[in-house]
């Protein structure tokens, strides 16, 4: 099965600035509804999450059964940790669905 059309976008928008990196956050509800936070980056095209193993099969979604994300910021890439430039955000991930809002 494809990443979620949404996720898919995102990644397609971050092929084109590779300067740019989206975090997106939020919760992972796990049994017996306890939740978790939840981060993934989008970058060049990929998605990976910092706070949770990543599949390495293309054809399973990103995003695991039970994530919630809420926010998404769009960094400078790529990231320092030592000095994040966060450009833009936190807003919802669908404001970044459009390639515009990654200048």
């Amino acid at each position: 099965m494809p990443a979620p059309a949404p996720i898919a976008a995102l990644e397609a928008c971050s092929r084109d600035r590779p300067d740019r990196v989206l975090r997106l956050r939020g919760v992972l509800v796990s049994t017996g509804a306890v939740e978790e936070p939840y981060e993934l980056l989008i970058y060049r095209g990929f998605s990976s999450s910092t706070t949770h193993p990543t599949g390495f099969d293309p054809d399973q979604p990103v995003l695991p059964a039970g994530v919630r994300i809420e926010a998404a910021e769009l960094l400078a890439g790529p990231i320092d940790p030592a000095a994040e430039q966060v450009l833009a955000g936190p807003a919802p991930p669908g404001a970044f669905l459009d390639p515009a809002a990654w200048r």
